[in-house]
């Protein structure tokens, strides 16, 4: 290690116990528990809730409120740091994972299998570098390594209270937080900017294509169908008529590693994160390739839909690709897609998990508008789908520069003047330094 960019005096072989408590959550009771969209209702947190970069996705995973009595003592307040203390997958991935509390006027409840973390010594610890310490791949390791459990692993207060790391002095602690939120604030602002190209699109999909108030629209009476009153010169078309329909290919998960060598492979739950860190080195030929701006869906579990924008990789079976035909613009298709899909989401139901089939999705009838609607449509969407692309790609880039920064920023392996954005070029300084 590089001693000479350590500010001040670093404490090596610091125990967390020594300045942070990690409290267990309450067992909220299921028959308390409803997904209805009411803010007056607190938010139970749960496991699913958490992304496995770190942070929250309130808003793409079914949220629970809770309509009992609870102990106020597991309220928690904005800003507290919450970490997972309970892991389905094989590797670990997400155990430890923290989350932080947002600012929104909301209620939260602190739930059972995940820590909150409590600063005791404020001299000796700033909660926000914990946050980034729990995210390093070093702390991760640990939980690992100190796991209990074959299918599902679990760690526990004590374990986390073990972990043993080199401290920076406060002002130090503080300056690696700010570099690291710097990078997640740019991500939350595109966040946010895709979010607001969504109500858009959705917006004038909803006006357009369902309340049939498109440009025009005045000159133009409705005629039945199968799928009710439609403007004249519009067609109802199967989805397979109007989009190719692709299946994801068997790959062997005994093949499956994550990151190293081979090709990348998407499965259900990289849908959301847009991104994928699972590899194999089995071949498969190249139709199941998806590239950026793919549609994709998860045909197991919940049915999540997504704008795919990682990198260019396979696509895993009971994972289904679509791509549009007949001109028609794929955010036209992707929202088109959605009520079908959420209809199959809350009324097919399986033994353990729901399953999507082709027979669901040959099912489907879409309505497609005339020509010259269809002309429009594109000029309002393409422009939208192309930008919300692009934001995506820019958070992914930031977040693997954070990523790539991080567990050297907390070790001290790199100097923390150098790493924020329009800095120096992180990939140098870790080449140069470690």
């Amino acid at each position: 290690m590089n001693d000479n960019f350590r500010l001040g005096s670093w404490q090596d072989g610091y125990r967390l116990s020594d300045g942070c408590k990690i409290k267990h959550g309450f067992a909220f009771k299921g028959e308390f528990m409803n997904t209805q969209d009411d803010d007056s209702l607190p938010v139970v947190v749960n496991i699913v809730n958490f992304q496995y970069t770190g942070g929250f996705r309130f808003e793409s995973t079914k949220v629970q409120r809770y309509v009992g009595a609870y102990p106020k003592e597991y309220e928690l307040h904005p800003g507290d740091v919450l970490l997972v203390m309970t892991c389905q997958t094989p590797k670990g991935e997400i155990l430890g994972v923290p989350g932080r509390i947002p600012i929104d006027g909301k209620r939260y409840l602190h739930n059972q299998r995940m820590g909150l973390a409590v600063v005791q010594d404020r001299e000796a610890l700033d909660l926000g570098f914990l946050y980034y310490l729990f995210l390093s791949p070093q702390f991760n390791t640990h939980l690992f390594k100190t796991a209990t459990g074959a299918k599902i692993l679990h760690t526990a207060p004590g374990r986390i209270e073990d972990y043993r790391f080199a401290r920076p002095p406060m002002e130090t602690q503080r300056r690696i937080a700010a570099i690291l939120s710097s990078y997640d604030d740019l991500i939350e602002n595109n966040t946010r900017r895709i979010k607001l190209l969504e109500e858009m699109a959705q917006m004038i999909y909803r006006e357009w294509f369902v309340n049939f108030r498109f440009p025009g629209h005045e000159n133009v009476r409705l005629v039945d169908s199968e799928l009710g009153p439609i403007p004249e010169g519009w067609s109802v078309r199967n989805l397979f008529d109007v989009a190719h329909v692709t299946y994801g290919y068997p790959f062997k998960s005994k093949l499956f590693a994550e990151g190293g060598d081979g090709i990348p492979v998407i499965r259900i739950r990289d849908i959301k994160a847009d991104s994928t860190n699972t590899m194999t080195t089995e071949a498969a030929d190249s139709k199941y390739i998806v590239n950026n701006g793919d549609l994709l869906v998860g045909m197991d579990g919940d049915f999540h839909m997504g704008k795919w924008a990682g990198r260019k990789a396979y696509l895993n079976q009971r994972v289904v690709r679509f791509r549009p035909k007949l001109n028609l613009p794929s955010y036209f298709l992707f929202l088109a897609l959605q009520a079908p899909i959420h209809h199959f989401d809350t009324t097919i139901v399986g033994t353990t998990v729901a399953h999507l089939s082709d027979r669901d999705l040959r099912s489907v009838n879409l309505l497609v508008p005339a020509d010259d609607v269809l002309e429009w449509s594109s000029a309002m969407f393409d422009p939208v789908f192309t930008l919300e692309i692009a934001l995506k790609l820019k958070n992914a880039n930031l977040r693997a520069t954070r990523d790539l920064l991080l567990p050297k920023l907390i070790s001290g392996e790199i100097p923390v003047d150098n790493a924020r954005p329009g800095g120096a070029d992180p990939s140098t300084l870790v080449k140069q330094n470690g």
